[in-house]
């Protein structure tokens, strides 16, 4: 990563450690995508069971977010993440021992990736909270864009790597993102953070939902993260790659790990540029335009019968997004009280698992319903109707023009 030139940032071992652990954890999870995507398709070929995996996904992080955002601020959040990523990474075991001995039919699969999703709903939160208790307020934006990148080089990789082991049997690609996983675990204990002092808030309701409270009564906040929610819950045409690869573009399982790898490349390219250029100004109409071009890459991917078209729409598709995310996440961590970070980010995981996994069974729904490309393309509209909407319910957002002119 020769960009990055902030020696601060490259000597803090905390740091070093977070991003491997993301490095690692985030390869795992990109190869289990494609390999669970590709796998359901195989073994239904239909939407509406992609749809579903997407639900089974989405299910536990709703019912347990606020519980795991509270008990991120009474607890170390490190041994959270870790014990998540452990119990993770033996379920994933368990689901290659599974497809290794012929056990998989597409009921037992559902429950397997619903348990993992059980354990990954505990990540998440604390995960995001811990980025601030590692690097100073004044570099965060920087260490944001950074981690994002370095995620990234995994999210590129990972796809197209698991596109290529799946031909050896799915249950290889299983055993090695549980090995990741693990990896993963172990890094991240070591993790040293730079604890505020903070006293727990007593356990009852109000504590318990402190977290929307507090989202409620940040205007800002709260049009952040519920722009990236519907933009992406409309604009979820990335469950459907499967069908694109397999009937459209007719390019197999490797071609469906270099499109997943595509929002990726475009990810990492623009997390590099923000990484050494840091957004300063007018970072609301810059949040507001992103989300446009994430929509019109949408609606480009959607029409596209060319692989190369098809990839340039999703390469900036994830260059669009990262720029939405770098900046909702530095808004929400750089405004929360570190006593609060736990269970704000538990909300904000509910948003983006909505607009992820619940994307995905919206996108899986419709396609049943109107076809693969129609539901894309419907998909592609609708985030660009959502930024329109937005932009007259919280002006406020998109006059924010800088990070430390935000707070309301």
């Amino acid at each position: 990563m020769n960009f990055i030139k902030t020696p601060t940032l490259l000597k803090n071992k905390s740091l070093s450690l977070l991003i491997t652990a993301r490095v690692s954890s985030n390869f795992a999870y990109q190869m289990l995508t494609v390999a669970i995507g590709w796998q359901m398709y195989s073994l239904t070929h239909s939407a509406f069971y992609l749809g579903l995996i997407g639900l089974v996904q989405f299910l536990p992080m709703l019912v347990l977010s606020l519980f795991v955002g509270h008990i991120s601020d009474r607890y170390d959040r490190r041994k959270i993440v870790s014990i998540s990523q452990l119990v993770q990474g033996i379920c994933i075991a368990l689901l290659a021992f599974g497809n290794y001995n012929g056990w998989i039919t597409k009921e037992s699969f559902l429950i397997m990736v619903f348990f993992i999703a059980l354990a990954h709903s505990f990540e998440g939160p604390p995960m995001q909270a811990l980025l601030p208790n590692i690097v100073e307020r004044k570099i965060f934006p920087k260490a944001s864009a950074l981690v994002s990148s370095a995620s990234q080089f995994a999210v590129i990789v990972g796809p197209g790597f698991a596109g290529i082991l799946y031909s050896f049997g799915a249950s290889l690609i299983y055993s090695i993102t549980a090995g990741l996983l693990i990896l993963a675990s172990v890094l991240i204990i070591q993790i040293h953070v730079n604890k505020e002092e903070r006293k727990p808030d007593p356990v009852n309701l109000k504590s318990f939902f402190a977290g929307i409270t507090f989202i409620k009564s940040r205007p800002i906040i709260l049009g952040a993260i519920s722009l990236d929610l519907f933009a992406v819950l409309f604009g979820g045409a990335t469950a459907l790659l499967p069908i694109y690869a397999s009937s459209i573009l007719k390019i197999g399982s490797f071609g469906l790990g270099v499109l997943r790898s595509a929002p990726a490349v475009g990810a990492l390219l623009m997390s590099a540029l923000l990484t050494r250029k840091p957004l300063k100004r007018n970072v609301g109409k810059i949040m507001f335009t992103a989300v446009v071009c994430f929509g019109l890459s949408t609606i480009i991917f959607a029409i596209s019968k060319s692989v190369i078209v098809s990839f340039l729409a999703l390469f900036v598709l994830g260059a669009s997004d990262v720029i939405s995310v770098v900046i909702r996440s530095t808004l929400v961590q750089l405004e929360t009280p570190d006593n609060m970070r736990g269970r704000v980010s538990s909300v904000n995981m509910i948003f983006i698992g909505t607009s992820n996994q619940l994307g995905e069974f919206e996108s899986g729904i419709t396609a049943s319903l109107l076809g693969t490309v129609p539901a894309a393309l419907l998909g592609g509209v609708g985030t660009i109707l959502v930024v329109l909407i937005w932009r007259k319910l919280f002006s406020s957002l998109f006059t924010v023009d800088s990070f430390e002119g935000s707070k309301n």
